[in-house]
């Protein structure tokens, strides 16, 4: 049996009781091994529902955060997402298993580094590098989905501008403190927006995010 095989399939069943329901979302994280993906002293809470100190004041992400941003964005396989904070790692995994052809952004370079050694464990090809998110990835736009895994105090226009037709954005929004998941659709040249509380995040910083790191 593989080490943590059991705390998996259990959280897996969290999951499913929280209404996470996209078997392919399921069938992913049950794949991803989470604990090469914390630091040691939290190794044996990798499998619990919440988030996890990675370093540099950021967290991988409560695996019930993964899972019902990863199932709001309606992915079949194959689609090009840009993901925008990187962190550990752990959600450019979970959506390269998926099938996706993922490109992630992380402004903390320690950070960037530790997450390619992640892709090369899994060997996997995920496009990577150290910048700031809130402008996107021009040079590989338009992405048929966009996960931006930081608070935002609103969402960036770049973002919306590199999503394409029929693509989905979603991005927390709000304050330093709490946020609503909006979940956008492009329509053309419009965009649809739904909106779901009761989530936190650390901040995105960036040009057309926070300005900086202070309160």
């Amino acid at each position: 049996m593989k080490r943590f095989e059991t705390e998996r399939a259990e959280m897996i069943e969290v999951l499913k009781q929280k209404g996470i329901w996209d078997e392919r979302v399921l069938a992913a994280m049950s794949s991803v091994e989470r604990h090469f993906f914390v630091d040691a002293p939290f190794v044996n809470r990798a499998y619990e529902d919440s988030a996890l100190p990675i370093g540099h004041e950021q967290t991988i992400s409560q695996p019930y955060t993964v899972a019902f941003m990863t199932q709001a964005l309606e992915l079949k396989g194959n689609e090009k997402v840009l993901e925008v904070g990187t962190g550990s790692g752990y959600q450019a995994v979970v959506l390269a298993t998926m099938g996706c052809r993922v490109f992630t952004i992380e402004r903390r370079l320690p950070l960037v580094a530790r997450a390619r050694k992640m892709f090369d464990h899994f060997n996997l090809h995920i496009a990577s590098k150290g910048g700031d998110g809130s402008v996107g990835w021009s040079e590989f736009a338009p992405f048929d989905a966009i996960i931006v895994t930081a608070g935002a105090p609103n969402i960036p226009q770049p973002l919306k501008e590199q999503l394409a037709d029929g693509g989905k954005l979603v991005i927390p929004v709000g304050d330093r403190d709490i946020q609503k998941l909006s979940v956008v659709r492009r329509l053309g040249s419009q965009f649809t927006q739904q909106e779901i509380s009761g989530f936190k995040f650390v901040p995105l910083v960036g040009k057309n995010a926070w300005a900086n790191e202070g309160k």
